[in-house]
């Protein structure tokens, strides 16, 4: 029988069982994060804000955020690994023995986006995650030979993604395929029908939703069953961090823990979810980038109601064509899908009512899991407080995001 879901809430140190003689605690987990600048100034992903340093993600991620634990994907431009060795040798962060580098109270673990554009198919992005920052000096080592310009974020290089897996897996790494159902450069979005046609299934232990997708329609394709499923937030600012992460249950945050919990191994594993609604993404809804016009999901390559020749496939006509299941039939390992609403997104909550809340609060862990409504009303009046508790569960009604666009809230 098909699994039947409720929202479900679990807090930082709850759901703690004994496995292996070591307790298993619940941590809360963005893994793709871009840094927008060095601190010098030279960009690295040049579409993200330049005050995307490491220092202040790390900041931000520890202090507003609550995260426990973070992947910065840009991890393998050489300024920004001069800027994480400083911060080792004054002692400001340390690096851990099973992997990753903890900073004030979050585990940083070194990523990196690359692009890869075999024949005859369409690009597609993949995220690889390594253990060191001795293991990601050589993967930027090997990247430098590969692609244009090693400093920057998401190139393109001249390698197949078999060869990608392979390096990968030699530095003691994964590589995890980047929001996968975006009709520009994600794997089936742009690349192709089936992930056994470029890579080797068997080395993926998870892929990533995407903003415009969410565990109902990823699971209607049975080769994902196996996979774990993460929901990040690919933030380009220091607000975005956080708008998608995931609750994982391990024994400690580090590298080593974190690849147990995606080959879901000895209780280790993804608790729950916690993703924006999809149609909330940029690519949920096929849609004229032109006018601006939602369109139903077919293969017309004109709009008809501007003329315009670029409308761009949404995710769910996406998973429609790929769909080889029904909808609510999913693995037995499948957790959760909470489809939360941002802070940012709520009406009303601006940059000024934001801060009253995490001066009051803490984090925005804190504010989305552990404050109780009355006390949000306290701070944020009964209309705003009611509007972060419903967020909470994704109740708000949303206008539906597509061809780059986001969604947005109609109501409150």
């Amino acid at each position: 029988m098909p699994r039947q879901w409720l929202p479900c809430f679990i807090g930082r140190t709850k759901c703690s069982v004994p496995v292996d003689n070591k307790q298993l605690r619940s941590f809360f987990c963005d893994m793709h994060i871009h840094i927008g600048g060095t601190r010098t100034g030279r960009p690295v992903k040049i579409t993200a804000s330049r005050a995307m340093t490491l220092t202040k993600i790390l900041e931000e991620a520890s202090w507003r955020k609550g995260m426990d634990m973070i992947g910065v994907i840009d991890a393998h431009s050489p300024e920004v690994q001069e800027e994480l060795l400083d911060l080792l040798e004054r002692g400001d962060a340390i690096e851990q023995s099973d992997g990753g580098i903890l900073f004030q109270q979050t585990v940083l673990i070194l990523g990196c986006e690359v692009e890869i554009k075999e024949e005859g198919r369409g690009e597609a992005h993949f995220l690889v995650y390594l253990p060191t920052i001795k293991a990601m000096q050589a993967f930027t080592h090997w990247l430098g030979a590969r692609c244009k310009n090693v400093h920057l974020s998401s190139q393109r290089i001249h390698a197949t993604i078999l060869g990608l897996q392979q390096c990968a897996q030699h530095l003691g790494g994964t590589v995890i395929p980047a929001h996968i159902f975006t009709p520009h450069k994600g794997l089936y979005g742009s690349c192709t029908d089936s992930m056994q046609e470029v890579l080797d299934p068997t080395l993926i232990y998870a892929v990533e939703l995407g903003l415009s997708a969410n565990t109902q329609m990823a699971d209607q394709i049975s080769e994902l069953h196996s996979k774990t499923f993460l929901t990040n937030s690919d933030a380009h600012s220091l607000g975005k961090i956080g708008r998608e992460y995931q609750e994982i249950r391990m024994a400690e945050a580090s590298f080593a823990e974190w690849i147990k919990a995606l080959q879901q191994k000895d209780g280790r594993g993804v608790v729950v979810n916690y993703g924006l609604t999809p149609q909330l993404g940029k690519y949920h809804q096929t849609t004229c980038q032109g006018c601006q016009t939602p369109l139903p999901e077919d293969d017309s390559p004109r709009c008809p109601v501007c003329g315009f020749k670029r409308v761009v496939r949404g995710v769910a006509a996406r998973i429609g064509q790929l769909a080889d299941l029904p909808k609510d039939v999913h693995p037995a390992h499948r957790p959760p899908y909470v489809e939360q609403v941002p802070l940012e997104f709520i009406p009303g909550v601006g940059p000024k009512l934001l801060q009253k809340l995490y001066d009051a609060f803490g984090t925005q862990m804190d504010i989305l899991h552990r404050v109780a409504e009355e006390d949000l009303i306290r701070v944020a009046g009964e209309k705003i407080a009611n509007r972060i508790v419903r967020a909470r569960s994704g109740a708000l009604n949303v206008q539906a995001g597509g061809a780059g666009t986001y969604g947005r809230i109609v109501d409150g």
